[in-house]
């Protein structure tokens, strides 16, 4: 579908149009396909990010992916957007901290991030969450980290401030609507048809994605 927000997007220099998903063992298959698939469609090139490029990593479905660069080699300057995805690794040691890491490097070069799930918790942390308003799987969750955000919680299925979006395994939908509101891909009367299709199935809402 040929659209304002897809025209916008390829008239867009390189570091704009590329989002870099980050993928790791255990990473939790359902939670980005909405977001990617749709950015893809609408110009995006979206490029996995490993701990390494010359190790694939295993996904919680048991897919395997290769990853299309190393952490260490990315740059906030050369995206548009940095995804982090849920992972049972996320709660059992510090092997994800990196991607963390790097998220604050995104921040601090004013481009925005996205993490659902686990990463919520990485961000928690990172301490990235403590001066944002936010949301995860449950509040309890973020507050075993440590973090000193919690007056900042949402119960929300997403939130979206300062260029950080959060929100829990269960709305990968939601997460996916705040990427786009980010981004421009769906804006206004748009992005609300987006969300009614896929997340309440609402036959109306097509004719107005169609429109």
């Amino acid at each position: 579908m040929n659209t304002p927000a897809s025209k916008a997007a390829a008239s867009k220099p390189a570091a704009a149009k590329t989002v870099h998903l980050a993928v790791y063992d255990t990473y939790a298959d359902w939670e980005t396909g909405h977001t990617t698939a749709h950015l893809a469609q609408h110009g995006y090139t979206v490029k996995t990010v490993g701990p390494a490029a010359d190790r694939p990593v295993t996904t919680m479905g048991g897919v395997r992916i290769q990853p299309d660069m190393a952490l260490a080699d990315l740059r906030p300057e050369d995206s548009a957007l940095l995804i982090l995805t849920g992972a049972a690794l996320w709660d059992t040691g510090d092997d994800l901290a990196p991607f963390a890491a790097k998220a604050r490097e995104f921040t601090e070069a004013a481009v925005p991030v996205a993490a659902i799930c686990g990463a919520t918790a990485g961000l928690a942390r990172e301490g990235l969450l403590d001066d944002r308003d936010h949301t995860s799987a449950v509040s309890f969750y973020l507050a075993a980290t440590g973090y000193q955000g919690g007056d900042r919680y949402r119960d929300a299925d997403a939130v979206r401030d300062r260029g950080v979006i959060t929100a829990g395994p269960t709305e990968p939908v939601a997460f996916a609507r705040e990427v786009f509101a980010m981004l421009g891909v769906y804006e206004g009367e748009k992005l609300d048809a987006w969300y009614r299709l896929f997340h309440d199935s609402d036959p109306t809402a097509y004719e107005v994605l169609q429109a």
